[in-house]
């Protein structure tokens, strides 16, 4: 994620300046604590070994990104999840995530206005990239989070599993509620509806 070198350079700084909801400082601590996780994330993994050999730039592909996301889950699958988030954070398609990447999406998810937020989550759900969220991609990614979350989280014996919440209509209600204020439901697909200033 970013550079090789221990600190961003001046333009770097600049750049990212004006595109997170970051200052200079936290720019460079959220650099440095990045790139000293990935330096231990590939000292600590036998078999990403050659990841600063191969990966001296501090790319993510990923593969690497799911491996940390089950750092954070160990007791669930959060392979497709890690997977959807991946995909967005992958800004530019490259098949990696750089630092620029990665503070952007984190910006926006931590500290973005709410249609950005939104937005952001609209590109999660959206799953085949065709600007609509159907009933079906809204179930991978609930299911994602079932499997990723495994069983860490107890849930009434009637939510249990993503297909025990499909067969009730009102499952959704929390997603579909916080995507509704900002898009609008018709013939079964999710649509975005431009903000306007």
């Amino acid at each position: 994620m970013g550079k090789s070198q221990s600190k961003l350079t001046p333009d770097e700084l600049a750049t990212l300046q004006k595109n997170t909801y970051f200052d200079k400082k936290e720019l460079q601590q959220w650099f440095i604590i990045t790139m000293s996780f990935i330096s231990h994330f590939s000292q600590s993994h036998l078999r990403y070994k050659g990841f600063r050999k191969d990966c001296p730039s501090g790319h993510l592909n990923k593969e690497e990104f799911g491996l940390i996301y089950k750092q954070f889950f160990p007791f669930g699958e959060p392979g497709d999840f890690a997977d959807y988030v991946f995909n967005v954070f992958d800004n530019d398609k490259s098949g990696t995530i750089d630092f620029t990447e990665f503070i952007c999406a984190l910006s926006i998810t931590s500290r973005g206005r709410l249609e950005e937020k939104l937005k952001w989550a609209f590109q999660l759900y959206d799953i085949d990239r065709d600007g609509t969220i159907t009933y079906d991609e809204m179930f991978q990614i609930v299911q994602s989070i079932y499997k990723m979350t495994g069983e860490m989280v107890k849930l009434p014996p009637d939510e249990d599993t993503p297909e025990k919440a499909r067969s009730d209509p009102g499952c959704f209600s929390l997603q579909l509620t916080i995507i509704s204020s900002a898009w609008t439901r018709s013939s079964g697909v999710w649509t975005e509806i431009r903000m306007r200033n």
